[in-house]
């Protein structure tokens, strides 16, 4: 199954009755305020991680765990570092070795580990809606933060991404994006572009080959280019793709080194973008194949920052939806005594 269905918007599942953030889905749907929210609270964090001292006591005492369904070394330490520096207790969950392995359903494992009064799940999975099918019909009374789903989103590299051009372009309001490469397999491109929409951008692009874009993708609020030169003419912003090959199931591409030549980042093709724009990648990076080196590492390229600012949006993300959660169930527990007294 690649593809989990929900009944519910996944924009109304994470948030509380009055707005604030309980899980961390998607970007879909969310507010211009909220993603802003986010933005500024990770900004503040920034400035923790260059302290001595980088902890703060937001999720003392509190649980995260750790459910990486699909590897991601660098997506997994980001956000155990990231709930540590909340000072958080975490937990890896080895889901080759865990009871799931053994016969155990996924539904069985979550609410043992509920039982264990955990207070966040970190969700990674293969299938699309993963996160969402957790939060609303397995565990709602723990916070999910999507770590990455199918090819649905990935919504904190979205907003990391998004910290990364408001830091080193000064604003996302009236700026040109250009994302370029396998957007068909990318549950990042998704992200990036309800984000940007969201958040002011003047105009979203996506350049690939055919066989990489979706043919639905303009609908999403983006508009689609073949050729490199058309698609980066006057951009504030490249964000470059790598190619997702092992979710290939067909020859999409002549080879890598014909990719290379028609979409891959060049010195030369950087100039059809406006002088200062920023060149950003999510990782892993395949240099050669969507980059080359003189470029990734040039002035212009701001990826090493984007892993930075990794850990400040992730931080931001867990302690609104934390701080959500526990409004949400202090609400529930006045309520409940309300009705005690009444019916005493």
């Amino acid at each position: 199954m690649n593809h989990l269905l929900t009944s519910t918007d996944p924009s109304q599942v994470q948030l509380t009755a009055d707005g604030r953030l309980k899980h961390f889905l998607t970007t879909e749907g969310l507010s211009r305020e909220l993603l802003t929210e986010i933005l500024d609270t990770a900004d503040s964090f920034i400035s923790t991680q260059e302290r001595d001292v980088k902890k703060v006591p937001l999720l003392r005492g509190k649980t995260v765990v750790n459910l990486f369904f699909e590897n991601s070394t660098r997506t997994r330490s980001t956000f155990e570092l990231a709930a540590k520096r909340l000072s958080a207790d975490i937990l890896n969950l080895d889901i080759a070795k865990s009871a799931t392995a053994k016969g155990e359903t996924l539904m069985d494992t979550l609410w043992n580990l509920e039982a264990m009064y955990s207070d966040m799940f970190v969700v990674r999975h293969a299938d699309s809606g993963a996160a969402h099918f957790i939060a609303e019909h397995v565990t709602p009374n723990v916070a999910i933060i999507n770590a990455g789903d199918g090819r649905h989103a990935h919504p904190t590299q979205a907003m990391l991404d998004m910290l990364t051009i408001r830091r080193h372009q000064g604003s996302i309001e009236g700026k040109i994006v250009a994302i370029v490469g396998d957007i068909l397999h990318s549950r990042v491109a998704r992200s990036q572009i309800y984000a940007l929409n969201t958040l002011g951008a003047a105009e979203v692009r996506v350049i690939g080959p055919g066989t990489l874009l979706p043919r639905d993708i303009e609908a999403l609020g983006c508009k689609a280019y073949y050729r490199m030169e058309d698609g980066l003419k006057d951009c504030d912003v490249v964000i470059m793709l790598r190619l997702q090959k092992e979710r290939m199931q067909n020859a999409l591409l002549p080879s890598e080194s014909e990719f290379f030549k028609l979409y891959g980042l060049t010195e030369e093709k950087l100039l059809w973008a406006k002088p200062d724009a920023i060149v950003m990648h999510p990782g892993p990076i395949n240099r050669g194949v969507e980059i080359e080196s003189n470029v990734a590492d040039g002035p212009q390229s701001v990826i090493l920052h984007q892993v930075s600012y990794g850990i400040a949006v992730r931080m931001a993300v867990m302690a609104m939806a934390m701080s959500g959660q526990q409004q949400e169930k202090n609400e529930l527990a006045e309520q409940a005594a309300v009705n005690d007294q009444e019916e005493a």
